[in-house]
C-alpha cells in the first residue's frame, strides 16, 4: 500500500529535493511535506512540484506539531550534515544531526499516524583502517570505530532509530547505508574534492572507490520510502575504481603526501575555502571502502542502473580538466615502456654475466674427468 502523507527533512539540499520532487510526482501520493531549515534555492523550488514547504527546524519539539497536524505516515530523514562549515561549526553539526533526530524519532514515537520510517545513512558506519575486510557487509561493524565527525554522528544516529524499532514494532525502519554519491547535478564533499585541480593523495596507498550514481541514490530513496522493506541495507553501484583511476579520468593533477600530513591538509583546505574533508575522510581517501550490494538487489530489490565506473564517467562531463586523461594516459604508458625495457636490459645483462660465470669447482671432478 503506497504512502499516503510522507514528510522529508533535508529538502532544501539536492538530493532531498530530487527525492521530494520524485514522490510528488506519483498521484498515488496524497502529500508530500518538504522540511528544512532554510528555504530551497529558486530552482530547487521549480523542481519540487506540489510538494509543501515547510521552514522548521528538526532540533526544535514543534517537529511535532508539523507530523501530527498532517497526520504523516511516512518520514524519509535526510537532514544530516557532513560538514562542520555547512552547519557552522563541529559543535552545530553534532546538535543537528544528534539532537535533531533525537527530536525527529521522540515526534514519530508520539504520533499515531507514522507507520514507515527511512533513515539515509552512509557507509561511514563501518569506519576505514588498513585492517579493514575486502568487503563489508550489513552484519559487520567497524575494524576501528569512528572517533568524531560525521562517521560518529551517524553510529550514534543509527543506535537512537534501532531503540526507536524496539520502541514501535508496528513502524518499518529501513536504513540506507549509502556509498559516495556522485553525478553531474549533486554537490557532494567527494565532487568538491575532484573539482580541485590538484588532488592531495597518501603516499605509498591507492584507496578502492565505491561510487553510487545520483539517479540511482533517488532511486533507492523512493522505492525505500513506497516500499515495505525493513532492516539495513548498503547502498552503492557494482565496481570499484582506484583512486590514481578517479583522478587520471577526470583530468587532474595528483599531489601524494606522506598520510601523516593528510589531517593537516584538511585544516588548509578549509581555511581556503576548499572542500571541507575530516581526516575521517581523509582515512578514507586512503584505505578505501567497498560494500557488498548482496541485499540491495536481492532483498531490497533494486539493481543500480550505473555502475562505479559510469556514474564517475558521467559526472566528468561536467568537469573541466587540467590535464587531458589522454595525455596523462601516454605519459603513463611511456614511463611503464621505459621500465619495461629497463628491465629487460638488466634481466639481459644478468643472463649474460651467468654465462660468462665459471663453472663452479667439484671436489673429485678432475680427477673422474682424467681417468
Amino acid at each position: 500500500m503506497p504512502p499516503a502523507v510522507v514528510l522529508v527533512t533535508g529538502v532544501s539540499r539536492w538530493l532531498g529535493g530530487a527525492l521530494a520532487a520524485e514522490l510528488a510526482a506519483d498521484p498515488s501520493i496524497d502529500r508530500v511535506i518538504g522540511v528544512d531549515t532554510v528555504p530551497p534555492s529558486a530552482e530547487l523550488l521549480r523542481s519540487l512540484g506540489r510538494t509543501e514547504f515547510v521552514r522548521a527546524d528538526i532540533r526544535s519539539p514543534l517537529i511535532g506539531k508539523v507530523v501530527e497536524s498532517a497526520s504523516v505516515d511516512t518520514v524519509v530523514h535526510m537532514n544530516i550534515s557532513a560538514t562542520p562549515a555547512g552547519a557552522g561549526g563541529r559543535a552545530p553539526m553534532k546538535e543537528l544531526n544528534v539532537i535533531g533526530t533525537m527530536q525527529l524519532l521522540a515526534a514519530c514515537q508520539r504520533s499515531s499516524t507514522v507507520r514507515r520510517l527511512v533513515l539515509k545513512s552512509t557507509s561511514a558506519v563501518y569506519g576505514a583502517s588498513p585492517r579493514d575486510p575486502a568487503v563489508f557487509t550489513e552484519t559487520m561493524q567497524a575494524r576501528r570505530v569512528p572517533r568524531g565527525g560525521f562517521a560518529r554522528d551517524s553510529l550514534d544516529i543509527e543506535g537512537y532509530v534501532r531503540s526507536f524499532a524496539r520502541r514501535r514494532p508496528d513502524v518499518g525502519v529501513a536504513v540506507l547505508r549509502f556509498t559516495d554519491v556522485i553525478g553531474p547535478r549533486i554537490d557532494s564533499l567527494l565532487t568538491g574534492f575532484f573539482r580541485m585541480p590538484v588532488v592531495p593523495t597518501a603516499l605509498g596507498y591507492d584507496a578502492r572507490l565505491q561510487l553510487l550514481h545520483e539517479d540511482d541514490a533517488v532511486a533507492v530513496l523512493a522505492r525505500a520510502a513506497t516500499g515495505d522493506f525493513a532492516g539495513t541495507v548498503n547502498a552503492g553501484a557494482p565496481g570499484t575504481l582506484l583512486l590514481s583511476q578517479a583522478i587520471r579520468r577526470l583530468g587532474r593533477v595528483p599531489l601524494p603526501l606522506p598520510p601523516g600530513a593528510m589531517g593537516v591538509v584538511g585544516r588548509l583546505t578549509r581555511r581556503a575555502g576548499l572542500p571541507d574533508w575530516s581526516l575521517e575522510q581523509m582515512n578514507a581517501l586512503t584505505s578505501g571502502r567497498v560494500v557488498d550490494i548482496r541485499v540491495l538487489r536481492e532483498e531490497f530489490g533494486y539493481v543500480p542502473r550505473y555502475t562505479t565506473e559510469e556514474a564517475l564517467a558521467d559526472y566528468a562531463r561536467t568537469v573541466t580538466p587540467v590535464v587531458r586523461p589522454e595525455v596523462v594516459a601516454d605519459v603513463t604508458g611511456t614511463a611503464r615502456s621505459v621500465v619495461h625495457r629497463v628491465a629487460a636490459g638488466v634481466s639481459a645483462v644478468e643472463s649474460v654475466v651467468a654465462d660468462r660465470r665459471p663453472a663452479p669447482s667439484v671436489p673429485g671432478l678432475r680427477a673422474v674427468r682424467d681417468a
